[in-house]
């Protein structure tokens, strides 16, 4: 226990240097101004990290559970990115402090203080210059951050997909699947944004629904709130969906393994209770006149990153044997590549979704980019190899960073087409 706090106290020490440091930015630009424009800028800034130094109390101090959780969600948002805009000062700051440091030691040792001529000629300090330039350089990604946050978080977009399949019976042409996924109920934190989402979703009339795992963060009781608003999802053969990696538990300490597995026993029984059927390493028929689809769905399967590998392929597939196209669940899309290619060619299309697109990058009509390709080669939209496809969804919610830049939230709705 005091390793903990010793290791908080320091932490709160370099958060505080960082604070004054980055201040020194917002001190030199201010300097030329009126008494109360700098006044409050002042009184902004240290209240900002007064109320970041005060929120991090309350967690160290065990009340963090007392606050509401949009406020948490919000509050940690915030703060991490201002955080990180002030280490963007910083490293302006570095380059003019290291500059003045060159200068100071070459008139040591030559003997000079005075400025040059091109110094004293110079309508604004290459400090304040500086200065300026850092705040504004790093003003620019507090601004996206912001809008991230409170724009764009629940901004969902609507994609349409056609797959087309050569061996889709001609009863199920133009199927129609709405998918969703990486919900991360303990995340969501504007409950008429998420109403608009799931009507969104209702609005499509599908066949079907697949929600591809993450319901929520770590514990089971996140979803309650949500219980009776999922529950209205309507299909005309239902919502069918499985876990992903975070629906188990696995980053947050439990009591006792009894403890962990109850959590996610209860989670399996919210699914049930909002009329979701839950596949767990199993799967389903739809079967019209002329044809039947299978629909399987496994467990969290990942290939990166040391991701637990619950999904039991082996026990799902054996029984769809007779089936004209067969569909798969599963979370991580690096299954697809680690997997589902290499041992079942029978599998024609893969639901995923678990990456979020990063909830970062840039996508348009001409180039598509996130951080999240540097870890996954499949980590947004279609995907084909040969006759396999897979999709992956840009996800429902949100989780750490609060929002979205760029990457929006997605509710996905795919046609099946006769190739």
């Amino acid at each position: 226990m005091a390793k903990i706090y010793l290791f908080s106290i320091l932490s709160l020490l370099i958060y505080f240097g960082i604070e004054i440091y980055a201040f020194q930015a917002f001190r030199t630009v201010a300097l030329g101004w009126s008494v109360w424009p700098r006044r409050i800028t002042y009184f902004l800034y240290w209240g900002i990290v007064a109320m970041g130094i005060l929120f991090w109390l309350v967690r160290m101090t065990g009340h963090f559970e007392a606050i509401p959780k949009s406020v948490k969600t919000l509050g940690a948002g915030i703060f991490m990115t201002a955080l990180f805009c002030k280490v963007l000062i910083i490293v302006f700051l570095f380059f003019d402090d290291g500059i003045r440091l060159i200068k100071w030691l070459s008139q040591q040792i030559g003997g000079s203080t005075t400025k040059t001529p091109n110094e004293a000629a110079m309508p604004i300090s290459r400090s304040a210059f500086i200065s300026a330039a850092a705040i504004l350089t790093a003003g620019i990604p507090f601004y996206f951050s912001m809008k991230g946050i409170f724009v764009d978080a629940l901004n969902f977009k609507l994609r349409t997909v056609k797959i087309p399949l050569k061996n889709l019976p001609k009863s199920f042409e133009g199927f129609k699947i709405a998918q969703l996924s990486d919900i991360h109920s303990g995340s969501l934190n504007d409950i008429a944004k998420v109403k608009q989402g799931i009507q969104m979703v209702n609005d499509l009339n599908a066949d079907i629904i697949f929600f591809t795992g993450d319901l929520v963060n770590d514990i089971a009781t996140e979803v309650v709130e949500f219980k009776t608003l999922f529950s209205s999802l309507k299909a005309k053969h239902g919502v069918m969906s499985i876990t992903g990696n975070h629906d188990y538990g696995d980053y947050v300490e439990w009591p006792s393994k009894a403890a962990k597995q109850k959590n996610l026993d209860d989670l399996i029984q919210h699914h049930k209770d909002m009329g979701w059927d839950i596949l767990m390493n199993e799967h389903r028929f739809i079967e019209h006149e002329d044809g039947k689809i299978a629909i399987i769905g496994i467990e969290n399967y990942g290939e990166n990153l040391r991701f637990p590998k619950y999904g039991k392929m082996e026990l799902a597939v054996p029984g769809t044997e007779d089936a004209d196209i067969r569909l798969l669940l599963s979370h991580d899309p690096s299954h697809w590549d680690g997997q589902v290619r290499q041992e079942y060619p029978e599998i024609d299309v893969t639901f995923a979704g678990h990456t979020h697109g990063f909830q970062m990058g840039i996508e348009n009509k001409y180039f598509k980019w996130s951080p999240s390709q540097f870890v996954y080669k499949q980590w947004a939209g279609l995907y084909q190899t040969g006759k396999q496809f897979l999709y992956v969804n840009r996800g429902f919610g949100f989780l750490g960073y609060p929002g979205r830049i760029g990457i929006l939230p997605e509710v996905t709705l795919i046609e099946l087409v006769k190739a």
